[in-house]
């Protein structure tokens, strides 16, 4: 019987993360420094030696190749984008800087906001009129049109969005007015609204489809030029592409759907936290995520990662909700900080330690890495401290320069009047204060106490501060899975085909326009079915679910809940109703009484065959010993601290702090007053010992 080989890539700010998956479970990974300025290098120089590793070629690979990526999060945040323009109803022109009239800090006098992506110049007002209810009153009026498609030619434009009142309601405006620009501008990229984000809220609505026009020039050709290098180099299958909303989808309509893809590789860390939670039979867990350029967090209810409805991107400053660009889309619901191996240590105003959001990224990366950096980052804190060996640093394939690194933390001592170690100790507590800090904001305005949660740690830097987050959480245990560095391109790995939509259709649900909702639901039913046949999923094999979105009537913001049968079929409203003051009153902790509910969105999914959902550890058969000692300054003085290889460690072995425990790609530190146990699915729990 042919062995199956399934490949997962996942690009991130600093490094690449590769894994390669057996029929058997067993997995060959690699960890390469991500390469900026032509994403494919690195991923194909990580591919090939995870080939090389596990004796197979290209052609070998016959089973899923997904892929998750920063191309679009890069692009938009570092405004490489393409010149990008913006069709609106005529009035309308200053909707992406107007916004939605909300200020993010109401006692800042000199707020900013980040520069629309569409600048007003490249902003023009179309006439036409489409109402509430889908009439349209105007159809678009073309020599409006003709104005705005001079202007385009002459300041080169490449792409275009186009975002018409009420256009969610009945896209046929919009539709007109992208079959007039096509045929004009034939090589231009266009984005609809109503085919991007069809929702009630025009500036959300706008901002999101500004996004996709923006990157939209940068991303297909991306994926376009990888799935071109794959089929050269003889690989059995197109890439699938990994969605924020944690769906997979085929490369080609993730290409026209780039705003999709924002947090795509978090997204598959949130995924591999579920799916280890399952594996331990935990229903509730905070996955903690910490790569080189930012760290994550992300409840995990019932098994599952939430998912939220609207979140923002490149916001300009991280905690301030409303600094950033709104983004309709289903999203996995979790909270980013500045906070990874990369992010710079700096001396504020005020003469305080700061670190981060700013990061040196892969190139040139932080001072250890040798590349040309000189500003003090964690990693050099780490690397200072004694929790990193500079010789066996991803096996020993990337050596990193201690003394560059003491030297950094020399130049930012010398501003705060500190020691070299005590620098590197107050980057470390204050990193880890930080992601605690937001952990707790993720977990209490969702309404659950995190104290006791167990913390899931990944990612290359996760591992090694995720015991120091998790005592300031007050977490009863820290799991560290196997593989726990490159765990998010594993997650892309145990999640099937699966694409999420919405529409938006306002009205009370006692009276409901069934009609109406199922035209709705049969288009998104054909939408999620094309694209589920396009990523190879044979028909019998699609599955169809359904949810909704809904308040009471006067709020403004909505709670989503799942529908258990097709509202088609069934359109008695009392179970949607029952299931919706469920959810409400615990997100919330009441209902209010005599109050109508109003449905906002309907929602469906389409999901592909269930995955194989299973890996294979390799923890040694007898108890392992220390295979060296190490010094380590973490915490009040200096300690001589045993070092483990991690495949060294048997199941049911365990051992207490202060200890590091080391594989390729991370380092585990298991500070004092804590004890490691590698449990039956070979992650390593650790525990307080007081516990």
């Amino acid at each position: 019987m042919k062995e199956v080989y399934s490949l997962a890539v996942d690009i991130g700010g600093t490094f690449t993360d590769i894994v390669l998956r057996a029929g058997d479970g067993s997995l060959t990974v690699d960890k390469t420094l991500t390469t900026p300025r032509n994403l494919l290098e690195g991923f194909f120089t990580g591919v090939n030696a995870v080939l090389r590793r596990r004796g197979i070629s290209p052609a070998q690979v016959n089973g899923v190749i997904v892929h998750a990526t920063t191309v679009v999060t890069n692009s938009l945040i570092e405004r490489k984008g393409a010149p990008t323009a913006m069709l609106v109803t005529e009035g309308f022109r200053d909707l992406l800087t107007i916004r939605n009239e909300h200020r993010y800090d109401m006692y800042d006098p000199q707020i900013e906001f980040a520069p629309p992506l569409v600048a007003r110049e490249l902003t023009f007002g179309v006439k036409e009129r489409t109402l509430a209810d889908g009439t349209v009153t105007d159809p678009p009026d073309l020599s409006s049109i003709n104005l705005a498609i001079e202007a385009l030619r002459a300041q080169g434009v490449r792409s275009v969005a186009v975002c018409l009142l009420n256009s969610y309601a009945n896209p046929a405006n919009e539709q007109a007015v992208a079959a007039h620009l096509r045929h004009e501008l034939p090589d231009i990229f266009i984005s609809l609204s109503s085919d991007i984000a069809p929702q009630v809220r025009e500036y959300p609505r706008a901002s999101t489809t500004a996004i996709n026009a923006y990157t939209m020039p940068v991303s297909q050709p991306y994926l376009q030029a990888l799935r071109r290098r794959l089929a050269d180099e003889n690989y059995a299958n197109e890439p699938l592409i990994m969605l924020s909303s944690g769906g997979i989808i085929g490369a080609e309509i993730a290409g026209r759907h780039p705003v999709r893809m924002i947090e795509s590789g978090p997204a598959a860390g949130a995924l591999a936290a579920s799916f280890f939670a399952e594996q331990l039979s935990l229903d509730r867990l905070m996955s903690f995520d910490m790569g080189g350029t930012t760290a994550k967090a992300c409840l995990i209810e019932d098994g599952r990662p939430l998912v939220t409805g609207l979140f923002e991107a490149d916001r300009k400053y991280r905690f301030k909700e409303g600094s950033g660009m709104p983004v309709t889309i289903p999203s996995i619901d979790m909270i980013e900080i500045g906070a990874g191996g990369g992010s710079i240590a700096h001396v504020d105003a005020l003469g305080l330690l700061k670190v981060g959001p700013e990061s040196a990224g892969a190139d040139p990366g932080p001072a250890c890495y040798g590349r040309g950096g000189t500003e003090p980052c964690v990693t050099d804190a780490d690397l200072v401290l004694g929790l990193l060996d500079a010789d066996n640093f991803l096996g020993g394939d990337m050596k990193l320069d201690r003394r560059a690194a003491i030297m950094a933390m020399e130049r930012l001592g010398a501003r705060l009047g500190t020691s070299v170690d005590d620098t590197a100790r107050g980057i470390y507590r204050i990193v880890a204060e930080a992601m605690a800090s937001a952990t707790r904001a993720h977990a209490t305005d969702r309404g659950v106490d995190y104290r006791g949660l167990p913390l899931l740690a990944f990612g290359g830097a996760g591992p090694v501060h995720a015991c120091e987050v998790g005592s300031l959480l007050q977490s009863r245990a820290v799991i560290f899975p196997p593989q726990a560095s490159v765990l998010s391109a594993f997650g892309t790995l145990v999640t099937p085909v699966r694409l999420d939509l919405v529409r938006s259709a306002l009205g009370l649900l006692e009276s409901v326009d069934w009609q109406r909702a199922a035209r709705l639901i049969d288009h998104m039913e054909a939408e999620g079915r094309a694209a589920l046949k396009a990523a190879g999923v044979a028909a019998p094999d699609i599955r169809i679910s359904f949810g909704a979105d809904l308040r009471y009537f006067g709020q403004q913001n909505e709670v989503s809940i799942t529908i258990a049968a097709d509202p088609r079929a069934d359109r008695d409203p009392v179970p949607i109703q029952t299931e919706f003051e469920r959810a409400y009153f615990a997100q919330y902790g009441f209902n209010p009484n005599h109050v109508a509910v109003e449905i906002v969105n309907w929602r469906l999914t389409a999901h592909g065959p269930d995955v194989e959902r299973r890996t294979s550890g390799s923890p040694a058969t007898r108890p392992g010993a220390p295979r060296s000692t190490r010094t380590v300054t973490l915490w009040d003085s200096a300690r001589e601290v045993p070092v483990y290889e991690r495949n060294a460690l048997a199941t049911g072995q365990s051992v207490n702090g202060p200890v590091l425990i080391e594989e390729r790609e991370t380092t585990i530190v298991i500070p004092p007053g804590w004890r490691a146990l590698i449990d039956r699915t070979a992650s390593i729990i650790a525990t307080p010992l007081e516990a």
